[in-house]
């Protein structure tokens, strides 16, 4: 198992800079999220290739890995220029995880629960576009369902990557979603099965809570999504129940602290998670082992 930390709280350190500092909060593995510097959220990479190379100096130096890529872009949207434009920037992003020697990214279905019909077939052209590049290089995909993505709901996003029909994709169950995705933590996680490759550790309150009045959104009825992603224990999901889960569908692949609501301590915040996630996987009957770089 790797355990990753996304930093994107700590997304003003200087990017050569980032991996002592991860090195340093106690983690071997880092889950690259959208930097202005490097790949940026909806637009095209900003780095070059000798800035790539810079990076992975610097992360050898540090004794660090990147578990993954995570790119966010508009390859569900329902304009058909923005989803070219995304499978673009996807391309040119598959080809820097490639010289950073990683070997896998992650991503969200992205498009709106607004047009359905219109994001999944924008969905599949990109799919179409995309997989032949992703086995040219060898890069695995996992893909989550993501609050007022086209498809937000867990089981049938597991179903949804498993049509996919392909070994390089799989899904990523993210923690703090779980009530944005039928609160069925355990249900599908044990869906996916094998295809469980990655999971985002993170706590969140329930929006359905006190009769859906947990959030009161002005004017009533707005089409919102609301969600936190916070250090486990200060919202409402069941992590035994989902450390539980983990050890009983035998999962083995990419678990990352996901934590965006404390900027101001974020370093702080990341050890934290960092310890409180090894506590839960001391606890399994069989506790995993943790993979190294190199």
């Amino acid at each position: 198992m790797k355990l990753a930390l996304d930093p994107y709280m700590l997304r003003d350190v200087p990017l050569l800079e980032l991996p002592g500092v991860v090195a340093d909060l106690g983690y071997e593995w880092i889950e690259l999220s959208p930097r202005e510097d490097f790949i940026p959220f909806y637009n095209h990479p900003r780095v070059d290739d000798g800035t790539v190379e810079k990076f992975r100096t610097a992360l050898r130096a540090a004794g660090v890995g990147i578990s993954s890529v995570l790119p966010l872009y508009r390859w569900s949207g329902p304009d058909e220029d923005d989803r070219q434009a995304a499978v673009r920037y996807w391309k040119r992003a598959i080809q820097i995880t490639s010289d950073l020697g990683v070997d896998t990214m992650n991503s969200e279905f992205n498009g709106s629960n607004q047009d359905v019909v219109r994001c999944e077939g924008q969905f599949w052209r990109s799919m179409e576009e995309l997989l032949p590049v992703f086995e040219q290089e060898g890069i695995r995909l996992a893909l989550e369902p993501h609050p007022y993505d086209w498809e937000e709901d867990g089981i049938r996003a597991v179903d949804l990557v498993r049509g996919i029909n392909s070994p390089l994709v799989s899904f990523l169950y993210c923690a703090p979603h779980t009530f944005h995705q039928g609160d069925d933590c355990a249900g599908i996680m044990e869906r996916a099965g094998d295809l469980l490759t990655m999971v985002h550790v993170a706590d969140s309150f329930s929006h359905t809570a006190s009769s859906g009045q947990r959030y009161i959104v002005n004017p009533p009825g707005a089409k919102v999504t609301v969600h936190q992603h916070l250090d486990i224990g200060q919202g409402e999901v069941d992590f035994n129940e989902f450390f539980s889960t983990l050890e009983k569908v035998g999962f083995d692949g990419v678990m990352s602290s996901s934590v965006f609501a404390w900027e101001d301590r974020a370093r702080e915040s990341s050890v934290f998670m960092r310890e409180t996630m090894t506590d839960y996987l001391s606890r399994w009957s069989t506790p995993p082992t943790f993979e190294s770089p190199g």
